[in-house]
């Protein structure tokens, strides 16, 4: 049987390799890895149906991705936040853990597209540990999201070994993974994994699907492991035009988390990352997708549609209209577009009646 990391080790890293498969040329795909890096695994690869399909324009290196736009590298600000190299500390009680540079897919539209794959941001274990000895000194620090690169891409032993040193600082009461290999490496999931993940809670996982077709059942069975060992499941999707911008596509994606006990999260408005511009839709656009989905799918399945602000200045939701007036009487308007009164009462009023 193959494992994980052979599985890893196949994945599809030359553009003439992918141009050759694909009856394309290799040579505009090949401008564009040597600045943001290419990995495909197997499992991801087999998903795609055409050349342009939504998983494909997921993973494959695109000319666009060139263009010379206003966009920048960096526009969380999360050099500017990192007080280690290994530590992006925004908010006061939450920081930032990047345990590593790889990930087992290079998504096109990464918010770390200027390092992630790159020699020049590589990381190494003694940075991570580094990077804890910051959070041992910062007692404000109670909830740590191990990021990167991926961190279930490192061993068993070194991932124990982290969770283990963050566990031990006594203001840490939550620590949660940011991982796409459900997705794109489903078989890295073992049985050893989540045995050992399972000794750290509450351990949180936040997994990253965007689109129908990901729901494989290898997908399944890996978020399948990781619930029953009690590992609480959340989605972030990324909204992208071109892959899931439709109520057509989010719908079925939304619902089929659910089904593999993950619950939707967070719908990110793309951060305007420098390469990413042929992936953004308007603010509006997601609105009216957020909208079209109320009434249409449980309330369970809906995600908090966010906009992570420029300048590291944190996430805001945003929601339709739903309040139209504020007073005595609230006027709210329905998922259907029906406009209701609704009785604007405090307790004060039935204590007043009963004096």
């Amino acid at each position: 049987m193959e494992t994980w990391q052979q599985s890893l080790h196949d994945g599809l890293t030359d553009p003439a390799e992918l141009a050759r498969r694909f009856g394309l040329d290799p040579a505009p795909l090949a401008a564009v890895v040597r600045r943001y890096p290419m990995r495909i695994t197997p499992h991801y690869l087999q998903l795609i149906e055409a050349p342009g399909d939504p998983i494909w324009r997921q993973c494959v290196a695109d000319p666009a991705e060139l263009a010379v736009d206003e966009l920048t590298d960096d526009p969380l600000a999360e050099e500017n936040l990192s007080p280690v190299p290994t530590v992006i500390h925004r908010y006061p009680d939450r920081a930032v853990l990047l345990t590593g540079n790889d990930c087992a897919v290079y998504c096109r539209f990464c918010t770390r597209k200027r390092r992630v794959g790159c020699r020049s941001g590589a990381l190494s274990f003694d940075a991570v540990l580094a990077g804890i000895d910051y959070l041992a000194r910062t007692p404000a620090v109670r909830d740590v999201l191990l990021s990167g690169g991926d961190p279930l891409l490192l061993s068993d032993a070194q991932l124990q070994e982290i969770l283990e040193r963050v566990r031990r600082l006594p203001q840490v009461e939550i620590i949660r993974i940011g991982t796409r290999l459900p997705v794109t490496l489903p078989e890295r999931i073992t049985d050893p994994l989540v045995t050992m993940l399972r000794r750290f809670h509450p351990l949180f996982v936040n997994t990253h699907f965007n689109h129908p077709r990901e729901l494989t059942p290898a997908a399944a069975e890996a978020c399948r492991r990781l619930a029953d060992a009690g590992i609480v499941l959340g989605n972030q999707t990324v909204l992208l035009r071109g892959v899931n911008d439709t109520p057509e596509v989010m719908a079925p994606l939304l619902t089929g988390l659910l089904r593999l006990r993950v619950r939707p999260y967070y719908l990110h408005q793309m951060d305007l990352v420098r390469g990413t511009g042929h992936f953004r839709t308007r603010v509006e656009e997601g609105m009216a997708l957020v909208q079209a989905l109320r009434g249409k799918v449980s309330g369970l399945a809906i995600p908090h549609y966010v906009i992570d602000l420029p300048g590291g200045k944190g996430k805001v939701p945003i929601q339709p209209e739903y309040l139209q007036r504020l007073g005595d009487t609230v006027t709210l308007r329905t998922a259907a577009g029906e406009l209701v009164d609704y009785p604007n009462l405090a307790a004060d009023i039935y204590t007043d009646k009963c004096r």
